[in-house]
């Protein structure tokens, strides 16, 4: 057998006029496309597939062919117009479809979690208009997103892997720990780019790397070397989803950390699951489903209770206190920041080097993130005066340490726009009119639509509340004209 069979014989099978329409467009004889999926299925290590006229006959007339042909078609076709065609577009996999090909329920295997992340680089990189990725997906929320990502705690199957090839003939693996080194160096770089200039810039520079690393990871590699390898690839799928948070592609986004998050499993490092979950939550804490963020954090603490850094459960804590104040709850809010203050105190003196990506949680983070809280209990309570008096010196602590930190310039931005917002919280429009004008200048330099929205919203609000102050009709007017709402490619 030639192991590239359909799924069965089946009285009821039809001619795919799907397929045999991108096939008649591509010019391509049956003998062509055959040589060009086995050529395909070889780079893939899929030595098993010999294709031939006969078989592509066949898929024409209807025979649905076995994974990883209907990926690999996809890809050729893709290639050839310029375009994505999905293997939906193929007419193929659409009898036993499951959510895993649209949604965030996913296998959790190594191989089909590297075909899957590929696969949806690709798509990305390929599509030329701004948020096609974006509005060609649904957001998953409720049990829908938890219940999946709850599989993250259970452990992977201990078989042990089958070596496709003799040690005798295998060939060396392609790359060398200077070349990873390279890689992980990389992803520092990224994620210092998008500290400072936002997500926009250099979005799809992260991508292009992450597919980069599941061609990699598609070839024999050394258990050790295929390891780090999927934690580059978590780490940079996360920062892959951070950026299309950052400028507003929130189903894209959702997609990126839900493979991040397989990724991160397949590594083995609990730690970096912890902060995709936490990065997940966050998103959840923007689209107000406070809810679901707080399930989200109680599944990173818990999954990494035992390996995770203090540095990184101050974070989460942090966060668990967001998502008590969006929800109204002030004291497990006031607990959780306690927690987060005191565990980060501890973070100090961790003898044992950090993983960069917790890096970002300084002082001034902790500060930001717990002075939000009591700001967002401020709204929940009705624009309470004792939870925005609450907030005031902690934020005014974040403000006054990034101002001094070049490297996190969309962080004081945000940071200055909510010191403007506990300003309006008090009554204060004059006040907070100075901090949003300071936020602007940070805004037209970094691409962040994130720190526009929430500026625009500040400023709205001071419009709202105190439009006849001289000073918010002078800020008002500098918006429209320095930030005019025009979309940006990203």
């Amino acid at each position: 057998m030639s192991g590239n069979g359909g799924g069965g014989a089946n009285a009821e099978k039809r001619p795919n006029e799907m397929l045999t329409s991108w096939f008649v467009r591509s010019g391509w004889s049956k003998g062509e496309l055959a040589r060009q999926v086995n050529r395909r299925a070889r780079q893939l290590g899929a030595h098993h597939i010999s294709t031939d006229t006969s078989r592509v006959r066949r898929w024409l007339d209807g025979e649905n062919p076995r994974e990883p042909i209907p990926r690999i078609l996809s890809e050729l076709f893709s290639e050839r117009f310029g375009c994505v065609v999905a293997v939906e577009d193929l007419g193929l996999r659409a009898a036993h479809r499951t959510p895993a090909s649209s949604g965030v329920d996913l296998p959790w295997t190594g191989p089909q979690t590297v075909a899957l992340i590929s696969e949806f680089s690709r798509s990305d990189l390929m599509l030329a208009r701004r948020g096609f990725l974006g509005t060609s997906l649904a957001l998953s929320a409720g049990p829908a997103l938890i219940e999946p990502m709850q599989r993250w705690l259970v452990p992977s199957p201990t078989t042990p892997r089958e070596d496709p090839e003799p040690a005798a003939s295998r060939r060396p693996a392609r790359l060398s720990k200077p070349e990873l080194d390279l890689l992980e160096s990389t992803t520092v770089m990224f994620r210092q780019w998008d500290a400072q200039c936002g997500g926009g810039l250099r979005r799809k520079a992260v991508v292009g790397q992450l597919h980069e690393v599941t061609d990699l990871l598609q070839e024999p590699q050394p258990e050790a070397t295929s390891k780090r390898l999927f934690k580059v690839a978590g780490e940079l799928a996360e920062l892959a989803g951070w950026m299309s948070y950052d400028v507003g592609l929130q189903p894209t986004a959702q997609k990126y950390f839900v493979l991040a998050l397989h990724a991160a499993k397949e590594a083995g490092e609990k730690p970096l699951g912890s902060y995709i979950l936490s990065s997940m939550s966050r998103q959840m804490i923007h689209l107000n489903r406070p809810d679901d963020a707080l399930e989200l954090i109680h599944l990173a603490q818990y999954g990494s209770r035992d390996c995770a850094g203090p540095r990184t459960q101050a974070m989460l804590y942090a966060m668990e206190a967001r998502a008590y104040a969006s929800m109204g709850q002030p004291g497990k809010c006031k607990r959780a920041v306690r927690m987060a203050e005191d565990t980060f105190a501890d973070a100090e003196d961790f003898g044992e080097p950090e993983p960069d990506w917790i890096r970002f949680f300084s002082e001034a983070e902790l500060n930001g993130e717990n002075a939000h809280s009591f700001r967002d209990l401020a709204y929940v309570a009705g624009r309470s005066p004792t939870y925005a008096s609450l907030a005031e010196p902690v934020m005014d602590r974040a403000v006054d340490l990034f101002q001094k930190d070049v490297e996190h310039q969309r962080s004081y931005a945000l940071n200055l726009i909510g010191k403007a917002t506990v300003h309006l919280l008090q009554r204060e429009p004059e006040q907070s009119t100075v901090l949003a004008g300071q936020a602007l200048d940070i805004a037209k330099k970094v691409r962040s639509e994130r720190v526009n929205t929430r500026l625009r919203k500040t400023v709205d609000t001071a419009v709202r509340d105190f439009g006849d102050v001289a000073e918010v009709v002078e800020l008002t007017d500098r918006l429209a004209i320095e930030m005019p709402e025009t979309a940006e490619a990203v």
